[in-house]
């Protein structure tokens, strides 16, 4: 990938049962010369080991103790832009339970290195493989895509967690989200700030072991849900109110 630096961010909560597969899969993709350039796992919490099975892997770990999928990720951005090797120019993320491919990172990576998208997105529901998405999973996505359709007029097709998007555009983006809305955050405001977005289709698998914290109950998702839904109304108003000071300023 030459001067293109990609370093990978994984948020993880007690996924010891997963890591072992998780780096193996990395191996081929991981390393000098290769699409990323080192794996950052973000050790949300976890009274498993799971940050220490990493870093026996090669990984750089950072322990993040404030609950919550956007606090990790925003750990992992902290980490990715401060450390010593120097900051990447984009960061992709993927999570621990190997629902997604890491294989497919580096078509993904493709568009953005290309200068075709500040961010790309991993399309699970084309390819998605028995069961990986519940009903009401699927219900979720679209009703969320459907609602950030309403407020930007940018459809999209999905809230998948793997995605890649240059450093530049998360200097744009102001990702602010702790917790369930960090997905849906990113793609509000990409629509919103005009970013350049592609999203592939990718295939989603069953998680490799344990039970997805949030997928894996109804209760969870619906959580999930409502998080996402008021994520996308705060983000609307938010940006309603912004437009209307800037008229009234400009008048």
């Amino acid at each position: 990938m030459g001067e293109f630096v990609v370093d990978l961010v994984i948020p993880a909560y007690n996924e010891a049962a997963n890591v072992g597969a998780l780096f193996d899969a990395l191996e081929d993709i991981v390393g000098e010369e290769r699409a990323v350039r080192r794996v950052i796992l973000v050790d949300n919490r976890s009274t498993d080991g799971t940050g220490e099975l990493a870093a026996a892997r090669g990984a750089t770990v950072v322990r993040e103790e404030r609950a919550g999928y956007g606090a990790a990720c925003l750990a992992g951005i902290a980490a990715a832009v401060s450390g010593e090797v120097g900051p990447p120019m984009a960061i992709a993320f993927l999570d621990a339970d190997l629902s997604d491919d890491p294989a497919e990172l580096p078509r993904l990576i493709e568009p953005v290195l290309a200068g075709e998208a500040d961010l790309a997105l991993g399309q699970r529901g084309r390819l998605a493989e028995r069961g990986a998405l519940e009903p009401h999973q699927r219900f979720g996505n679209a009703l969320a895509c459907f609602l950030m359709w309403a407020a930007t007029g940018r459809r999209y097709r999905d809230l998948g967690p793997m995605r890649v998007v240059t450093v530049a555009a998360l200097e744009r983006l102001e990702m602010a989200d702790m917790t369930w809305g960090w997905t849906v955050e990113m793609q509000h405001k990409a629509a919103t700030r005009g970013l350049m977005v592609v999203e592939i289709d990718v295939p989603y698998r069953n998680r490799h072991a344990g039970e997805s914290k949030i997928s894996g109950s109804v209760v969870g998702s619906y959580r999930a849900g409502v998080k996402i839904i008021s994520t996308i109304g705060r983000l609307w108003w938010g940006e309603r109110g912004d437009r209307r000071g800037a008229l009234r300023a400009s008048g």
